[in-house]
């Protein structure tokens, strides 16, 4: 599904470059949910960016649902964001002007699809993540917990083959962060998609079956989890 080999991407830093992903090589299989973590300037989040194919690296191959990104044209990058990817970031990027329903519903409609179906496949997902009371509020009537939900139904509304969460709970509370790190998990182990998290929390890196370290641009351990499953919250 996801396959890197001898990935480099740097850049500059003043006078000198900065190797932000120094020759990686990854293998990541179809329905597999995998986190990556480490501090602050590891590379997890550049890395995150190359195999979304928002940067190409300066050497080596990336490989992701069969399209090679580090030859890809940027027509070829746009189709693949838009059908084969989901994207969900910490400051959720939902639109203000749209309400629940019509923020999850939009990236159907930008494919062709129906307005009914459109919406019936938002709905379903928002009804799944416990949202079916919020689907005619408008983003700011919506609570930090509540508007992640909804961007991550956004992300999943097109059935993409690839979902890549970039700290999805680094702008919530506790509680909040607990329901989204248990949804996250919960769409891990249907294998449905192909789930990557960047994250620097531990907790959050556990909801994934494989957990990737990242220390100055390389991939320091790779280790399965073990962890228990609970229900999704509230």
């Amino acid at each position: 599904m996801i396959s890197l080999k001898n990935v480099t991407h740097s850049y500059s830093s003043g006078e000198r470059p900065v190797r932000a992903v120094d020759d990686v090589s990854l293998e990541i299989r179809r329905g597999e949910s995998v986190a990556i973590s480490g501090p602050s300037g590891c590379g997890k989040s550049t890395l995150m960016h190359l195999i979304a194919g928002l940067d190409k690296p300066v050497s080596g191959e990336i490989f992701a649902d069969g399209l090679p990104l580090h030859t890809a044209n940027d027509a070829q990058l746009t189709e693949f964001r838009r059908r084969r990817l989901g994207l969900v970031f910490q400051f959720f990027n939902l639109l203000p002007t749209m309400n629940a329903l019509e923020n999850v519903s939009f990236p159907l409609l930008l494919q062709g699809a129906s307005a009914q179906e459109s919406e019936a496949r938002a709905k379903e997902l928002l009804l799944e993540f416990g949202l079916g009371d919020r689907m005619s509020h408008f983003v700011h009537q919506l609570s930090g917990g509540e508007q992640q939900r909804t961007a991550i139904a956004r992300a999943l509304v097109h059935r993409p083959s690839i979902l890549i969460a970039d700290e999805p709970t680094g702008n919530l509370d506790t509680a909040a962060a607990g329901t989204v790190t248990n949804l996250l998990r919960n769409i891990g182990e249907t294998g449905a998609t192909t789930l990557l998290i960047v994250t620097h929390s531990e907790d959050v890196a556990q909801c994934a079956a494989r957990h990737l370290q990242m220390r100055d641009g390389r991939i320091v351990a790779d280790d399965a989890n073990v962890a228990s499953s609970p229900a999704l919250g509230a």
